[in-house]
């Protein structure tokens, strides 16, 4: 073969070989529709904003009961009014939280709302989260294996001192804040209560998602506070877990007032 002739070839073989132009971009693109793929899977899956579909029949029970007692102040549409904040992205949690605990329907203005008896059933209670929950997406109700108090209560302790004692005192006795707020007790508030707390913040509450504390934590929490409840006070009277404040009232007021009646008396019996 002549020299010409292979070089001619060798052209040949090298334009067969050459990618197009567009084959870069069209792998790109390829790759991040794979990716995005999989990440609103895996979102979808894992996040547990709304762990559950709702059946339309209970979204349109709640509709109603929305439209009866709670569009006053949220609005038809969940976007708020002068008296009521909006409810757009809340989630089915905060719903079962505020119902739930009693706290919503407000009955008066004050510096938050108060825990007192739900004045809705379960029944109802689930189908007004459900149908806040679908008009636009935000934390579920929790998953029941982060509820079964089956954590590590050490571990929990160390994490409820980091973030919540400071308000709501080291055992979960609660304690009082600026501007007449407060932070209520903890003891008999359910596991699902509590964790509906911690990711959405109620009140004056800041948000624990789940990149400040994993749903584990918030398991190990809930385990925490529960042992407490669950076993007595290895000092004796608890004097409600208010700390040494209470503790040293008890103790000038009756400890003190014992020893000033007791000299008197026998001051009284000598003369």
């Amino acid at each position: 073969m002549s020299s010409a002739a292979q070089k001619k070839s060798r052209r040949r073989s090298t334009r067969t070989g050459r990618r197009h132009p567009l084959a870069t971009v069209a792998l790109i693109a390829i790759g991040l529709l794979f990716t995005g793929g999989a990440y609103a899977l895996f979102n979808s899956t894992s996040s547990g904003t709304e762990a559950v579909a709702a059946s339309q029949d209970q979204v349109d029970r709640g509709s109603k009961l929305f439209s009866a007692n709670c569009a006053t102040c949220h609005g038809m549409n969940l976007q708020g009014t002068s008296a009521g904040p909006s409810l757009l992205g809340v989630g089915a949690a905060a719903v079962d939280f505020q119902v739930g605990t009693g706290r919503m329907p407000l009955q008066n203005t004050g510096p938050q709302a108060p825990e007192k008896p739900a004045q809705f059933t379960t029944e109802d209670t689930a189908a007004l989260a459900a149908y806040v929950a679908s008009i636009a997406p935000g934390p579920g109700l929790p998953e029941a294996e982060y509820l079964d108090g089956g954590g590590d209560a050490t571990h929990g302790a160390e994490l409820f001192r980091i973030n919540c004692a400071m308000c709501h005192n080291v055992a979960g006795a609660g304690g009082a804040l600026t501007e007449g707020k407060y932070a209520p007790s903890l003891t008999g508030v359910s596991a699902k209560h509590i964790y509906e707390a911690m990711v959405t913040g109620p009140q004056n509450m800041p948000v624990f998602n789940d990149a400040n504390l994993t749903p584990e934590d918030k398991r190990d929490i809930i385990t925490s506070l529960k042992y407490l409840e669950d076993n007595p006070s290895p000092g004796g009277i608890e004097l409600g877990n208010l700390g040494p404040v209470a503790e040293g009232l008890f103790l000038w007021i009756f400890g003190l007032g014992t020893i000033v009646a007791l000299t008197v008396w026998l001051t009284a019996r000598s003369n």
